[in-house]
């Protein structure tokens, strides 16, 4: 049985994925790895490629989706398939490049969690009963991180590299899942990287936002585990 990696979203850590690490262990190795170490996309990418077995299903979260769809790139011999959950394939917009200088410097001066409160939480989630307990752990495991990997995790985000091509190019197996209530990835951008990959399935979860893996977990676990049937 192939292993799968899963790749956090920015400012998350393996908890992202609990239930989908508790659902999927046990005859398939599971393995969590880290996008926090780098400043580049690219470097960051090569890191996973380091620590990944030596072939592997590979799905990513948001900035997780941005570093899967370069790791894809790099090594695309290692890649069996591909699951790209509420990320953007295209380079970053100028209007949202020039946010990032001041959110840096409010990281750098102590304001982490002010940041991630005011102007990233409130475009996570969908409405639902869960949403504070979610968004609390969002929270702690940004502080757990802390304004080092943010400041990492920004500048990363700023500077990637479109990625159509590298989906135009791809032969494997591919998920493109998204919470129907997405406003950071919306679904047009799924839509898009379900077009540039022919063959691939497009799942739209009912009643998620950004965080499908936590706020809707059993329907996403249920189009991983379709997405790995073979695998």
């Amino acid at each position: 049985m192939i292993p799968l990696v899963l790749l956090p979203g920015m400012m998350c850590d393996a908890r992202l994925y609990g239930p989908q690490v508790t659902a999927l262990s046990g005859p398939r190795d599971v393995h969590v790895l880290p996008v926090t170490d780098h400043d580049t996309v690219q470097a960051l990418a090569a890191a996973v490629l380091a620590a990944a077995p030596p072939r592997f299903a590979l799905c990513g979260l948001s900035m997780g989706g941005i570093v899967a769809m370069e790791v894809l790139r790099q090594a695309p011999d290692r890649v069996d398939r591909i699951a790209l959950l509420d990320t953007n394939p295209k380079a970053e917009a100028p209007a949202v490049q020039e946010m990032r200088a001041p959110q840096i410097a409010a990281a750098q001066a102590g304001r982490l969690a002010a940041v991630m409160r005011d102007e990233m939480k409130p475009n996570y989630l969908a409405d639902g009963p869960d949403k504070p307990a979610i968004l609390d752990l969002c929270m702690n495991m940004a502080l757990t991180l802390g304004p080092e990997v943010f400041v990492r995790q920004s500048r990363a985000l700023r500077d990637r590299p479109d990625q159509q091509d590298t989906l135009r190019a791809a032969r494997v197996p591919a998920l493109i899942l998204c919470g129907a209530e997405d406003a950071l990835c919306p679904l047009h951008r799924h839509t898009l990287m379900h077009d540039l990959m022919p063959g691939s399935t497009l799942t739209v979860i009912a009643g998620a936002g950004h965080l499908p893996t936590l706020e809707k977990p059993d329907d996403t676990t249920a189009a991983l585990r379709r997405w790995l049937e073979d695998a």
